[in-house]
């Protein structure tokens, strides 16, 4: 048996090592490094695609049968599957859903983007343990199995430097319902007419968030997201779909799981620290607050982190890698949104952005650490601006408490035009910020 695998990143080596156990009398051909045209396939009985890899690439190439290491995960296992998809908001909403679980003595095994590679896990999965496994379109891209719960977040364009386009993205995402069966669940956002068009391909039982819940249960469920820590609305949002997630686990109704669990999930809600480089609090400086958002690779995420401080002036260091995407709707967002009161902009999108935008409004940055020193001095000088104007009781200022401004870095950018990925960008933006004096 001859077995070819398409990339060897993070997957890779998972799917080796599972299919080597498997097929001991197999070879193996590892293509690392290749270009669509170089891909000659029609000599291996099995290829192992890369979650990046189009599956198109694999027909074209001659292949006779493929699967991917989502694939292989949902062949071996028997235990119950909560799949989590969106464009934004996968990775927190999965956390969520795990510590929700575990604090009502679900033992649970997290996996995929956020967690272990699904296949690694294999070895420490018990039968009574649920499996959290947070799903990228390329991971559903060619999906047959869907999870027993289908969490199906907002849907926004992202990926179509690998996707054929819009459709074909929205496609890949509708896998993780539409092998349900009339047994299984699909939590979908009722606002997303995307999200909602994926739940429509589910047998299954269709539970729309926002939830529709009476007076005292709304109540209830307020209550309980006044808790949480972590800043913004769409914290609140995927807290909310993460506590229908467990509802449907327990085959309860959102009401019932509440009341059933409310000081168990305050508490839960209480520890819950968020997710490293999504708007992660790194520290005060000079009564300016500094925030890390690295993780935000495209403009969904970047209209969060300006949503979350909306009432709050913000500085903003935005920019990144240039992947041909039309960024007219990040530019009008950027210089339009009240709280900013300055964009330093870096990475390749930076001249794009930028372009015939008012002088006032940005500065672009030759480097990380220019855009974080031109940040500080940015901020400090709104800052000394704004306690003068209170102290001269300038006429229809509103009075109170001058709120501080914050610093934000939400490039809304990939980061492959000057770092490895985002977990460097993020870091390198810690470091940076904890060196300022």
């Amino acid at each position: 048996m001859k077995i070819a695998i398409l990339g060897y990143g993070q997957e890779g080596p998972s799917a080796e090592k599972f299919l080597r156990a498997r097929h001991p009398e197999a070879t193996f051909d590892i293509f690392d490094s290749f270009s669509r045209e170089d891909l000659k396939l029609s000599d291996y009985d099995l290829v192992v695609r890369s979650p990046s890899v189009p599956p198109t690439w694999l027909k074209s190439a001659g292949a006779k049968k493929s699967t991917t290491v989502t694939r292989l995960f949902f062949s071996a296992i028997k235990n119950s599957v909560i799949g989590i998809t969106g464009t934004k908001g996968k990775g927190t909403t999965s956390s969520l859903i795990a510590t929700l679980l575990e604090a009502t003595n679900t033992p649970v095994k997290l996996v995929g983007n956020i967690g272990t590679p699904a296949l690694d896990s294999l070895d420490q999965i018990q039968p009574q343990d649920a499996i959290i496994y947070e799903m990228s379109s390329f991971q559903l891209w060619d999906l047959d199995t869907s999870p027993h719960i289908a969490v199906v977040l907002g849907i926004a364009p992202d990926h179509l430097d690998r996707h054929a386009d819009f459709d074909d993205y929205v496609a890949a995402k509708g896998h993780i319902a539409e092998f349900q069966s009339t047994h299984d669940y699909c939590i979908y956002d009722s606002n997303n007419q995307y999200s909602a068009k994926i739940a429509a391909l589910s047998p299954g039982h269709k539970i729309p968030y926002p939830p529709q819940l009476d007076a005292a249960a709304q109540q209830m469920l307020d209550n309980l997201l006044d808790y949480l820590t972590v800043p913004g609305n769409h914290n609140r949002e995927d807290a909310t779909i993460a506590l229908m997630a467990c509802a449907a686990h327990y085959q309860q109704d959102l009401s019932t799981f509440i009341q059933k669990n409310h000081q168990i999930v305050a508490n839960a809600f209480t520890k819950f620290q968020g997710l490293p480089h999504r708007i992660e609090f790194v520290r005060e400086l000079n009564n300016i607050r500094y925030y890390d958002d690295n993780y935000s690779s495209a403009f969904p995420a970047l209209d969060v982190a300006l949503a979350t401080f909306a009432d709050t002036p913000t500085i903003l260091i935005a920019g990144g890698k240039d992947r041909g995407l039309d960024l007219s709707t990040t530019k009008a967002r950027l210089f339009s949104a009240p709280n900013l009161k300055k964009v330093i902009l870096i990475g390749e999108t930076a001249p794009i952005l930028a372009a015939d935008a008012d002088p006032n409004t940005y500065i672009i940055a030759d480097s990380l650490e220019s855009a974080v020193k031109l940040a500080k001095t940015t901020a400090e000088q709104f800052q000394e601006a704004e306690s003068s104007n209170y102290d001269l009781c300038i006429p229809g200022r509103a009075s109170g408490k001058i709120k501080s401004p914050v610093v934000v870095m939400s490039p809304g950018a990939a980061s492959f035009d000057m770092f490895k990925n985002f977990r460097d960008r993020g870091e390198q933006f810690q470091q940076l910020v904890r060196e300022l004096e």
